[in-house]
């Protein structure tokens, strides 16, 4: 039987839990029947227009990306998850949180200050969004700190390692901390009075701080000071190891303990944590801007400063203290979040990264060599140009090595004398980018190297400024982009003299070029040398450099001129193929589906029969299940120890089985205020390495889970004698299976 052209159905793609599912939900469904056409909804209806508004339609974005963090906290509080996973997951979740105050909270209180009164597609002011938010973060707190204080912290003192208050010492352990203390923290701890003559102090963002409270012994006056715990220190302070015994202490803990050394002659009365979050949603004229990087610049500038979104504080502190932090801040109590104990539960990373205690933790993954170049990395062996000639490739990171794969393509188009052009686009990389130093490399030794450096990529501003400057100095052409618009598309490509004339290789990506990430992020990448892809990824950094407004593309979903309108016509050439009584099919698997056009043709299509699955890791705005609506729609999450990232969408397509990927989601943002590419993959093995993908993603019953139509998400559980399938864990074993591993000594830096 050949394999080769069989669509993910014929595959056995369709778990049979999945479908039992479905059959009991179209029997168990009482609620109204909803129809498009009941909505003003009609065929033919053009992309750009919303006939549907309201929570029937649609969910709420905010409310939606919490249960995102939802799941995340649900691998921290999994027992079957190790340890030290489980205490980094209490980490992302704080982590997320952080973020999401500073983007979406700021956002939603933006607006609201702005008086704007436009609801959302689901039908909410900014003010109910921030209330329906609040009584959700309590929730979460309440549930990730019980997770963190009432699980975590007791297994992982049975397990050696104990967190421990500074009175609760040894002599010799207090010895040792007291040194500690003295040396590393009392000679850059700057203790702020606040009086007449000395005004509240301005308190940066996700600092933490100690609220002060004093009182002369002498006049019995009271005063108010500030103690910002240095972030150059470890939170945690390790005073004792021997063996598999660790001894921690926090350091706000033992600051606390010594606290009255800041304020010699004072009697001190009170010294309670909080913290603040500062919105980081900032709005900016760029298209009047002479200067793109003068306007990021001064916005780095302005978030420093901005409003407070959040504040954290210790629920013992006394009522007048907070109630003059709150004035002083700026802020009402409804920004106020209360708690007990340890406060910025993100340093829980710091926890999870003890040297040692290997079996609290996951086996390390080495990833593998890609086949195509096990032998490339050898003497005399063919370079990996030799080897896109020979047919397209695409690496599946972090399975395959990001360093030995996309690394290496840069790298060695740097030193290939026969190589005159590189060109890229960089949205993020890491602090010590191996690749922007070989870049700056081939400059400086002639090569033409442009980058197209995006230096609006929330808060990387800063690393990409710097990056841009030290490529202008050594001679790479540096664009910032196209003014409104975001360069998120992933694209590299190497022009090189060949016998034959000039050729172009490219690499076209899901995922930045950052080799930190591309360990924990799942990825996709293709290299290729065809042709017409090649013009096609010219002709993206004509635009993005030049002045080419009429620039159309042969194969590549390029966006935001074309890419909505070329997705809305497979979603709708599925719908006709429904309603004629031909086989039609939709898998698309992304970061978040928001987009409203793109969600009402995904109604459409279910409504005539279209058998939908959307593999969605964070934010799904689409209702599925819902009789009438979207009965034919099933929504999936997989989180796990690895970082779903890839974008992979799959059209039946009248049986040519059109499997596409790329670096955008199904979002406003990414279809109309971002550059973007997706590619097609034409070849027929990576088309079979899509299906066998998407298959392993749709039958996992280990980090599933499926999204209700009342917006509640369910994992997956496994049938009584069904095998049990982990994608990541699925995927780390075929790559094993498949390819050699990278050598011990090749993974040394």
């Amino acid at each position: 039987m050949n394999t080769d052209s069989l669509s993910p159905d014929e595959l056995n793609f369709d778990p049979i839990e999945e479908q039992k599912k479905r059959n009991v939900k179209k029997k168990e469904n009482k609620k109204k029947k909803t129809t498009l056409k009941e909505a003003g909804l009609k065929d033919g209806l053009s992309s750009d227009t919303v006939k549907i508004t309201g929570n029937e339609f649609f969910f709420n974005y905010e409310l939606s990306w919490l249960k995102f963090n939802e799941r995340v906290l649900a691998e921290a509080k999994d027992p079957g998850n190790k340890l030290m996973e489980r205490v980094k997951f209490i980490g992302i979740v704080c982590s997320n949180l952080d973020e999401f105050f500073q983007k979406r909270v700021g956002g939603l209180k933006r607006q609201v200050h702005a008086g704007v009164k436009k609801l959302s597609v689901d039908g909410m002011t900014a003010s109910e969004q921030l209330k329906a938010i609040r009584l959700e973060v309590h929730r979460m707190i309440e549930e990730y700190r019980g997770c963190f204080f009432n699980e975590l912290l007791p297994e992982l003192e049975e397990k050696g390692i104990r967190i421990k208050h500074y009175n609760e010492l040894s002599d010799y352990q207090k010895n040792v901390s007291d040194n500690y203390f003295e040396k590393q923290i009392y000679p850059i701890v700057t203790p702020l009075a606040v009086d007449e003559s000395h005004p509240f102090p301005f308190i940066s963002n996700q600092s933490l701080s100690f609220a002060v409270e004093l009182q002369h012994p002498t006049t019995r006056e009271k005063m108010f000071a500030r103690i910002k715990i240095p972030s150059n220190r470890p939170r945690f302070i390790q005073v004792h190891r021997r063996g598999n015994r660790v001894i921690l202490v926090p350091i706000e803990d033992l600051i606390s303990s010594k606290i009255g050394s800041f304020f010699p002659g004072m009697n001190v009365l009170s010294a309670h944590l909080f913290r603040v979050t500062r919105n980081a949603s900032l709005e900016r004229n760029e298209e009047e801007a002479d200067d793109l990087l003068e306007v990021i610049e001064d916005e780095l500038r302005e978030r420093k400063f901005a409003e407070i979104v959040r504040l954290e504080l210790d629920r013992d502190m006394p009522r007048h203290i907070k109630k003059l932090l709150i004035k002083n801040l700026g802020i009402s109590w409804n920004d106020v979040y209360e708690m007990e104990g340890t406060i910025g539960l993100v340093d829980a990373f710091q926890i999870a990264s003890i040297k040692g205690f290997n079996s609290l933790k996951s086996k390390v993954w080495l990833p593998v060599l890609h086949p195509v170049l096990k032998h490339e990395i050898e003497e005399d062996a063919p370079n990996i140009f030799d080897v896109i000639r020979k047919g397209d490739f695409m690496v599946h990171h972090p399975y395959h090595s990001f360093r030995l794969s996309t690394q290496h393509f840069i790298e060695a188009a740097a030193k290939d004398p026969n190589v005159l052009a590189i060109k890229q686009t960089m949205y993020r990389t890491s602090k010590d980018s191996p690749i922007m130093h070989s870049l700056m490399q081939a400059a400086e030794d002639g090569k033409q190297v442009a980058v197209l450096v995006e230096i609006k990529a929330r808060f990387d501003e800063e690393r990409n400024i710097s990056w841009a400057q030290q490529l202008e100095n050594f001679g790479v052409h540096v664009a910032y982009g196209i003014p409104g618009l975001k360069i998120h598309t992933k694209v590299t490509m190497v022009v090189r003299e060949e016998a034959d004339g000039l050729r172009t290789y490219c690499h076209i990506g899901t995922g930045n070029y950052n080799p930190d990430t591309a360990q924990l992020y799942e990825d996709l990448g293709l290299f290729t040398c065809n042709e017409t892809l090649a013009s096609d990824v010219t002709d993206i950094f004509n635009l993005l450099t030049g002045y080419a407004p009429s620039q159309t593309f042969e194969k590549l979903f390029v966006a935001p001129k074309h890419m909505r309108r070329q997705m809305t016509e497979l979603i709708e050439f599925e719908t006709k193929q429904a309603k004629a009584g031909k086989p039609s099919r939709i898998i698309a698997k992304m970061n978040s589906l928001e987009d409203p056009h793109i969600i009402q043709k995904l109604y459409e299509a279910s409504q005539h029969g279209v058998k939908i699955d959307l593999i969605v890791r964070g934010v799904c705005r689409l209702i599925p299940g819902k009789t009438g609506l979207s009965e034919n729609i099933a929504v999936h999450s997989v989180i796990g120890r690895f970082l779903e990232h890839s974008r992979i969408y799959y059209f039946h397509n009248g049986g040519k089985h059109r499997y596409l990927i790329g670096s955008a989601d199904w979002m406003h943002r990414n279809l109309d205020a971002r550059v973007e590419a997706i590619v097609p993959i034409e070849s027929t093995q990576l088309k079979k390495y899509l299906q066998f993908v998407l298959n392993i993603y749709l039958k996992d019953n280990q980090q599933r889970w499926t999204l209700n139509d009342d917006g509640s998400y369910v994992k997956v559980t496994r049938e009584k004698g069904e095998a049990k399938v982990s994608t990541h864990k699925m995927l780390m074993r075929h790559m094993k299976d498949a390819a050699e591993p990278i050598p011990v000594e090749i993974l040394e830096p």
